[in-house]
């Protein structure tokens, strides 16, 4: 007889399920707080990766400011100061310089 209740089943279930409750709600925090953001930006910096046109006034990942002169596919060519022009692949183009800069 006791080999019987020790075998019935114990009506747990439910509790294995509610364990995985704050793990989900842990991915969700996660998700809306880091990868939401982040693809966000991603997506504003491709659209102005895109968008770039020459006299477009731009700022690099190294820092170095310039002028769009000329537009390809993946590469941009800046010029950097009189005389002195660079090519530098798009993905490199950090921000817009903004007007007041």
């Amino acid at each position: 007889m006791n080999q019987l209740l020790a075998m019935a089943p114990s009506g747990e279930g439910g509790s294995s399920l509610m364990s995985l409750v704050p793990l989900i709600l842990m991915f969700a925090v996660f998700y809306f707080l880091l990868i939401a953001p982040a693809r966000k930006k991603q997506k504003s910096q491709q659209e102005m990766r895109n968008g770039l046109k020459a006299g477009d006034k731009v700022i690099t990942n190294g820092g170095i400011h310039g002028t769009v002169v000329g537009v390809s596919d993946n590469v941009i060519q800046l010029r950097i100061a009189d005389q002195v022009k660079i090519d530098i692949s798009k993905f490199a183009i950090e921000a817009l310089q903004s007007p007041t800069e």
